[in-house]
């Protein structure tokens, strides 16, 4: 399962490793492929992972989820 991410607030190369390794830290996530200019990350589940969760993590790093669609 792969969902995507729009993430506000990510504005440098340390916002990106930051998002990158907080959401390669929780148990599910396999991959993460953030893309500044389009402030996004695609993330590659292995296991399910709540929305809620992601936004919660992504929340705690400083940052804002606006949208999380799944493919």
């Amino acid at each position: 399962m792969k969902k995507i991410l729009q993430i506000e607030g990510m504005t440098c190369g340390h916002c990106k490793m930051k998002v990158e390794n907080t959401l390669k830290a929780m148990e599910g996530v396999a991959d993460v492929d953030v893309d500044l200019i389009d402030g996004k990350a695609e993330i590659e589940l292995n296991e399910y992972v709540e929305d809620a969760l992601l936004e919660k993590k992504i929340l705690e790093a400083g940052y804002k989820i606006t949208s999380i669609k799944e493919q």
